[in-house]
């Protein structure tokens, strides 16, 4: 069975604005897209959950 290459790969719509995928840019479907997800990450738009161990134990202080 053949491997997927960047031809014949699903095509995917872009997390940033639904339009359809172009190879060179995948996941996005353009620079801009691309260059908007890197600004979310950079600007702390994008966040993982922490447990804020402070809070729960109290003995920092």
């Amino acid at each position: 069975m053949p491997s997927a290459t960047r031809k014949n790969a699903p095509k995917g719509k872009c997390p940033i604005c639904g339009a359809p995928t172009k190879a060179e840019f995948r996941p996005f479907c353009s620079r801009g897209c691309r260059d908007r997800d890197l600004l979310n990450w950079l600007g702390d738009a994008y966040r993982l959950p922490v447990k804020d161990l402070q809070a729960e134990d109290g003995d920092f202080d």
